[in-house]
């Protein structure tokens, strides 16, 4: 295999147009699982405990704080979001244990090695000044969606004649993440966004929402670019 295009569909983008952005497009996806432990008490004496919904609490602000202020944000864009945070068992107890799951976004090697690293120190660190313990369990779900300069630059005027040159144009990196990038890291790869919003609405209905929806009448020009892509370079154009 010489080379790999894929496309998604957006929904905040108006249909019969492509957006595409040479290099890292879209972001390295992390989910983790923060498992604190504290020491069960009465709700009425906290002293007499280690409150681990209040080391939870701590963490989180400290982990944002490694985005505003650790993380060069002017090279690229970096994020950390707790999604979920479980613990407690009734209204007048401290419970013994809590668990915060989320998900990190990074679109450069070194920041992901540092903000993993910082999140691991910083819940450990947190925890133990309050008197408990805190440790992260880490899964990688996707690297960075890497578009290949010279496959994205070769390709380019195939987009631009199916599409119009007028309706191709570039976009800032997103920090969703996507599993075709494991594939990138085998072969090279170009990655587009589709529009999929009808022409002329003043509203987009975001991906992962109740409220999604798109446009079908987008889907005639993502099978025409990526049939014409192949054919392409396969004929070496």
């Amino acid at each position: 295999m010489d080379a790999i295009f894929g496309l998604h569909i957006n929904s905040a983008t108006p249909v019969n147009t492509i957006k595409y952005k040479p290099g890292g497009t879209m972001a390295a996806t992390e989910r983790f699982v923060v498992n604190v432990k504290g020491k069960q008490s009465h709700g009425s004496q906290p002293w007499s405990g280690v409150d681990p919904i209040l080391i939870s609490a701590q963490i989180i602000n400290g982990f944002q704080s490694i985005i505003s202020r650790e993380s060069e944000l002017t090279e690229e864009a970096a994020v950390i979001t707790v999604g979920k945070i479980t613990s407690g068992t009734r209204f007048n107890i401290i419970p013994e244990s809590a668990e915060m799951i989320g998900t990190v976004r990074t679109l450069d090697p070194d920041m992901r090695t540092k903000i993993i690293r910082r999140m691991d120190e910083m819940a450990a660190g947190i925890a133990k000044a309050y008197g408990g313990e805190a440790t992260i369990d880490w899964q990688n779900m996707t690297v960075v969606t890497y578009n290949d300069l010279d496959l994205t630059a070769q390709m380019l005027p195939t987009l631009q004649q199916v599409g119009g040159t007028e309706n191709v144009s570039l976009q800032k990196a997103v920090t969703g993440g996507e599993d075709f990038s494991f594939f990138q890291e085998k072969v090279p790869g170009f990655y587009f966004f589709l529009g999929g919003m009808t022409a002329g609405s003043t509203e987009a209905f975001p991906h992962h929402t109740p409220d999604f929806v798109i446009d079908e009448a987008g889907f005639q020009l993502g099978v025409k670019a990526l049939s014409q892509m192949s054919i392409d370079y396969l004929n070496g154009k």
